[in-house]
């Protein structure tokens, strides 16, 4: 009797054992049934680390759906497979990096990446979604693309990591980061890097150090977001052509709102409301045949819109440019709190302001510290500017 009972205790601990060991096994997908083609969705749950999720993705892409919950990590996430979507809860479903060496909390790239970069070791189609992303003053950047073509980030929240918030690194064609809240990170919120036809929209940018740097790039459309309070800047781009950037409210840079650089040329700024910039509205350093028309520029302190000496070839029409006045002669804020600025032509050559308001400024209107060539300034509305404007304030 007492050897019988052995055994059996025995085979209930072996039992038991096995199926302990099988429960913490990664679970793979199961290929769907009666739809031809069709592969498994990856449950995160279901697998012991989100990083054995991830892993699970065959070499044809598939989805994997992260579960709520808050999940800490002290090395990067990677997403090795393109044609994949990385989708979360919504805000329940917490990133948080622990990393303290500089490291990115969300990389997505070629499984041979940085050894080879040409065509065809570069992944494609990546799209994440809905979740959130958070780091430390240490940690690096919150999500780092690498070489992806075609990848897609809209719904994500990625907040106060150490480098940049979302990092795209020669994501060549068609990058698009679509209604995200992107703050607090100690870089730039969204730094695009050698990309191609790129849709920014609809997204919140806020206390970044900078807001957006698109550099050595094509064909930025950049319409529809918020940006605000900025340590620096709101948008710098420098060597890019054929862009837009329009609708979009871009208020109290500590800096500059709006900054174009290293042979820029072909763009349009256009719609955009720019306010409360503390040095300068927008700054034309080294631009040629952009448009600048139809923006609001409302106590926008000391340089509303400055064209610089590299800068020409450049039509201003159409702008605002304004105090807080509200009619019947009332300002909501007095002059002293926010001198608003006005047109700068800094040397500059073949310009034309024409048909644009300035009204309440604590500056002339129009200044030309250097002399340009063919600058054309007429036909604009200037009333109640000037220092005696600003001396009767006060």
């Amino acid at each position: 009797m007492r050897i019988s009972v052995a055994l059996l205790a025995a085979g209930f601990v072996g039992m038991f054992g096995f199926a302990l060991h099988a429960a913490l096994q990664p679970e793979k997908p199961v290929a769907p049934t009666g739809l031809p083609g069709a592969r498994a969705m990856i449950d995160a749950a279901k697998y012991p680390t989100l990083q054995a999720a991830l892993d699970a993705v065959p070499v044809e892409g598939g989805v994997v759906e992260l579960p709520p919950g808050t999940f800490e990590i002290t090395e990067p996430l990677e997403v090795l497979r393109g044609d994949t979507l990385i989708r979360g809860s919504g805000a329940a479903t917490h990133i948080v990096n622990k990393n303290e060496a500089g490291e990115s909390a969300l990389v997505v790239r070629h499984p041979e990446f940085p050894e080879k970069k040409e065509g065809k070791f570069r992944n494609w189609r990546v799209q994440i979604a809905d979740l959130r992303i958070t780091g430390n003053e240490k940690s690096g950047h919150g999500i780092e693309a690498n070489y992806v073509q075609e990848i897609f980030i809209h719904g994500v929240t990625v907040s106060n990591h150490g480098k940049h918030g979302i990092y795209l690194d020669y994501c060549y064609e068609d990058p698009r980061v679509s209604d995200c809240l992107i703050t607090y990170n100690k870089a730039t919120g969204l730094e695009i890097i050698g990309c191609h036809d790129i849709v920014v929209c609809g997204n919140h940018f806020e206390e970044n150090l900078d807001a957006v740097r698109c550099i050595d790039a094509y064909n930025l459309c950049m319409t529809g977001n918020n940006v605000d309070d900025h340590l620096r800047h709101g948008v710098v781009i420098e060597n890019t052509y054929g862009s837009v950037v329009s609708g979009n409210m871009i208020e109290e840079c500590q800096d500059t709102g709006i900054i174009l650089d290293r042979d820029c040329y072909g763009i349009t700024l256009s719609a955009n409301v720019i306010a409360h910039e503390m040095k300068c509205g927008i700054d034309l350093r080294d631009a040629h045949g952009c448009a600048v028309t139809g923006n609001s520029f409302p106590l926008v302190h000391k340089r509303a819109v400055v064209i610089g000496k590299q800068s020409g070839r450049i039509p201003v029409v159409g702008n605002a440019f304004s105090d807080s006045y509200i009619g019947t002669a009332q300002t909501k804020r007095p002059v002293l709190d926010d001198p608003a600025g006005g047109l700068v032509i800094e040397g500059a050559r073949d310009v034309t302001a024409v048909a644009n308001t300035f009204t309440g400024l604590s500056v002339d209107a129009v200044q030309q510290p250097e002399t340009g060539e063919n600058i054309v300034v007429e036909l604009n509305i200037d009333v109640d500017n000037g220092p005696k404007k600003a001396a009767k304030k006060e």
